[in-house]
């Protein structure tokens, strides 16, 4: 068995941390630009859908932490990731890829509603669809709505893309002697307390075998490097 990724339909997790670059907030166009270059460069080869997270912009948990009330906090981290959304769809159209933007709370004048037998007609058509708004519920991550989304499409893994080339044991940003795991369970990462998705998705993707890639979406052709099974990230998958 490879590594990876015998994969023909996948879900790409983006944070929206890693849409930032390095302006600290809101959105890099030039992040935006090389992660529709990627993905132009994969997708005659797979089907590709795509949830985008919006910590960028706001972040629920953070507001309800401050004193916030958690539900609207996470509505609005919710609208976060629809600008997020948009941001990408216009990318990928500039780079002439093909795409839908898929919302899970009504807001038609610049998304589709979620419909899971249409979000699978534009994955066979070649298009991407990019999945906003979460799950559509508070309390619910954008992690939790990656994992979610794969079930539902069918899709064969998620790709978790982030600013760091994989799970180490530490934040690898802040502690030089931070190791990277190579593989790893879904146990291994839920005893570890590893800071990979929360608890949720990562119990949803055990009890449906659904393997994760955590891998550093800069660089020319990460993306396809992964989806070819190369050593790129850490991977999370059963025994």
């Amino acid at each position: 068995m490879g590594r990876i990724l015998d994969a023909r339909r996948v879900l790409l997790k983006v944070s929206g941390e890693a849409l930032m670059g390095d302006r600290g907030y809101g959105i890099d166009p030039a992040v935006i630009a090389s992660l529709a270059t990627q993905l132009k460069g994969v997708v005659d080869s797979y089907e590709l859908a795509i949830v985008v997270g919006g910590g960028n912009i706001f972040r629920g948990v953070a507001a309800s932490a401050n004193g916030m009330d958690r539900a609207p906090a996470d509505y609005m981290g919710m609208l976060a990731t629809v600008m997020n959304a948009v941001a990408l769809h216009d990318g990928l159209e500039r780079a002439g890829v093909e795409a839908r933007v898929m919302s899970a709370i009504n807001i038609r004048e610049v998304a589709e509603p979620y419909i899971r037998g249409r979000a699978q007609r534009h994955l066979e058509k070649g298009r991407v669809v990019i999945f906003a708004a979460g799950t559509g519920n508070p309390y619910f991550t954008t992690d939790t709505a990656a994992a979610l989304r794969a079930l539902e499409i069918e899709a064969d893994c998620v790709m978790k893309a982030t600013r760091v080339d994989g799970i180490y044991d530490k934040d690898p940003l802040e502690h030089a002697d931070a190791l990277r795991f190579d593989e790893l369970t879904y146990i291994d990462v839920l005893n570890k307390g590893l800071k990979v998705m929360d608890s949720t998705a990562i119990s949803l993707c055990m009890d449906n075998d659904l393997p994760i890639l955590v891998f550093n979406m800069e660089g020319d052709d990460n993306i396809r490097r992964a989806l070819a099974g190369g050593d790129v990230g850490t991977l999370v998958r059963g025994k």
